[in-house]
């Protein structure tokens, strides 16, 4: 068990602190950051650039709760230069032109430069971006932009151009522990004040819940201490924290890049007819928020270009869940939904019909409406009797095993192609067999009207 440092204190744990735990727990030093020892080793060219202070613009890129924010805390403690912090969701051009103003000002009258620290840069338009160009290029600011997202897609290219890109990773669990009791610790800044104890276990258990995510870690923390304080031994164990846990979720956002990430490991486990990842990231997906029908969809379309004739059933299956999903809804949907997904995992695979789709779709982009052929043609009116609609055309419920030997239904001009070819997986080895039994009967039909 581990037990913070600090003498037993009377004062209860409603004191109204002006900052929440995670806030008060910013660190000032460059030491005192956890678990990027990548991006800030000891002998790292940002670290001692921020000991030089002489940082060049910058872009931090991490997910949420890595650090970004904090680093940024370091740079301003540990520079002369000007720091002003600024929030692309609560700002506009307006406001960013006003600093800029400010930045141009001082630079001009006292020698001084700006440090500008934009969080959630993403936010900003394309436009808005731009804005920043001249002064980051003539050196009136050094940008210091935070975004969870790609900067690859959300960030002007000449802007990024201009900054170096620090990538942040997602805190490891053991560095998110590392976090927690130096919080449970610290007297001044956490809660060592209080005295709370925690065991090993629930420390543990904060570590793998918060998805990399230290302001989550701290979130949980705070709330299991306030729990544990009204215990007799003031503990905080696996029970406090699974409480304080309830409702916060793990790192998804439907509209970032995480959305797209978590969606492409749902499908490509599928495809790798992998059931127990596909439930994983199905699952990760519904507990985070996700919108039910948005997954039921992708289903529907999984069932047809990645099983396809392989097994007809999938996409019966997949339209049923959806059915099933709309008739009982949250949270008994979510069983339909693991037997559908479970079923496309296991099924066998093939893209032939989604081959076939786009092979045709390129052949008509090419060549245009082609003529249907004249014996295709429905005759209904005497003038296309007279030009010859219908003619020669052979009732396929006519001929023996239902199939017409030799006749075309292609325009002339691409009669020879083939869209559709059959793999050797599932019920479509069946269907193989039938196409290349046909092809055979129509070679032979056409020797005979050669011969």
């Amino acid at each position: 068990m581990y037990h913070t440092n600090a003498l037993w204190n009377t004062k209860n744990m409603t004191r109204n602190y002006k900052q929440p735990l995670a806030e008060r727990m910013r660190p000032s030093r460059i030491e005192d950051l956890v678990g990027q020892n990548t991006a800030l080793g000891p002998d790292s060219w940002l670290v001692q650039a921020i000991q030089a202070d002489s940082i060049p613009s910058l872009v931090l890129w991490g997910p949420p709760g890595c650090g970004k924010t904090s680093l940024a805390n370091v740079i301003e403690q540990n520079t002369r230069h000007l720091f002003v912090r600024f929030s692309a969701i609560k700002g506009g051009v307006r406001e960013v032109r006003a600093v800029i103003g400010e930045a141009q000002k001082n630079l001009k009258s006292f020698g001084k430069r700006t440090i500008l620290f934009v969080d959630e840069i993403h936010h900003f338009t394309k436009t808005q971006q731009d804005a920043f160009l001249p002064f980051v290029e003539d050196g009136t600011i050094i940008l210091i932009a935070a975004t969870t997202e790609n900067p690859s897609f959300n960030i002007i290219s000449p802007l990024l151009s201009r900054c170096r890109l620090v990538v942040l990773d997602a805190l490891t669990p053991r560095a998110i522990e590392e976090i927690t009791r130096r919080a449970l610790a610290d007297p001044v800044k956490g809660l060592g004040e209080f005295n709370i104890q925690i065991q090993d276990d629930a420390v543990a258990l904060i570590g793998r819940v918060a998805g990399g995510d230290a302001r989550q870690a701290l979130n949980i923390l705070e709330i299991a201490a306030r729990m544990a304080w009204k215990r007799a031994d003031h503990t905080i164990t696996t029970k406090e924290v699974q409480d304080s846990v309830t409702g916060t979720g793990t790192r998804y956002d439907r509209h970032g890049e995480e959305h797209y990430n978590v969606v492409s490991a749902f499908i490509k486990s599928m495809r790798g007819s992998d059931p127990d990842a596909a439930l994983y990231y199905m699952m990760r997906m519904l507990e985070n928020g996700e919108e039910p029908r948005f997954i039921l969809r992708r289903m529907l379309i999984f069932a047809s270009e990645d099983i396809g004739n392989a097994d007809p059933q999938a996409l019966q299956v997949a339209v049923a869940a959806f059915h099933a999903f709309e008739a009982v809804g949250l949270p008994e949907g979510r069983i339909p939904m693991a037997q559908a997904v479970t079923y496309l995992a296991t099924a066998p695979k093939s893209n032939a019909s989604y081959l076939a789709m786009k092979a045709a779709a390129r052949v008509v982009q090419n060549t245009g409406p082609l003529n249907v052929p004249l014996h295709l043609r429905n005759p209904v009116t005497k003038l296309m009797q007279e030009q010859g609609y219908g003619d020669g055309y052979r009732y396929p419920h006519d001929e023996p095993a239902h199939y017409a030997p030799g006749v075309v239904y292609l325009p002339d001009k691409i009669a020879k192609l083939r869209f559709y070819e059959p793999s050797d997986q599932g019920y479509e080895s069946r269907i193989k067999e039938l196409i290349m039994a046909r092809r055979q009967q129509d070679k032979d039909a056409d020797k005979d009207k050669k011969g």
